[in-house]
């Protein structure tokens, strides 16, 4: 295994667990960051905050990482 792919299996770990903590954050139907920190529409179906379009934006950019890296390591392991 060149130094390489151990950075890159590196990288995906980190990805990885990042991905499995923001998905455990964003809200399901009810609930969610907003609800948890007590923030402006907890009690109403008002609309998503801006932590949640945010935490939500950084969630698809992670996942995208997830795919780059696991592509990557498909073809350097090859």
């Amino acid at each position: 295994m060149g130094s390489t792919t151990a950075i890159l299996i590196s990288i995906h770990i980190v990805v990885s667990i990042a991905l499995i903590a923001l998905i455990m954050l964003n809200s399901g139907k009810g609930g969610g960051l907003s609800d948890m920190l007590g923030g402006p529409g907890a009690s109403g179906n008002i609309g998503q905050t801006l932590a949640e379009r945010n935490l939500s934006r950084i969630t698809a950019l992670v996942a995208l990482m997830f795919a780059a890296t696991t592509l990557s390591l498909f073809w350097f392991l090859d």
